[in-house]
């Protein structure tokens, strides 16, 4: 078993300890990155002063795009789906003819 990591992350002028998977760290880091960077810009361009307000618009924000990637992946998955069908519909008939 894998020592565990103990690390500090600052998001929203908070510090989180967290005892983590040393391989789970570069992850984390970015990802407080992105969240720092993102509530900076929603504090510039909404002028929101409560900081809850601001992580509810990130958490939104991240929450979205992974929810679009599902839904991407899911029409992509049916699109494939339908071409292989018709390549095999398509080699079906062709070998029909013989």
């Amino acid at each position: 078993m894998s020592e565990k990591l103990k690390i500090k992350l600052s998001i929203a002028d908070r510090v989180y300890p967290l005892t983590i998977d040393p391989s789970q760290e570069e992850g984390l880091r970015k990802a407080a990155k992105n969240i720092e960077q993102l509530a900076k810009k929603f504090e510039q361009s909404y002028a929101v002063r409560d900081k809850q307000d601001v992580l509810a618009m990130c958490a939104l924000q991240f929450a979205s795009k992974i929810e679009q990637k599902g839904i991407d992946q899911s029409e992509g998955t049916l699109e494939a789906l339908e071409r292989l069908k018709s390549l095999d519909d398509l080699v079906n008939a062709k070998l029909s003819i013989k």
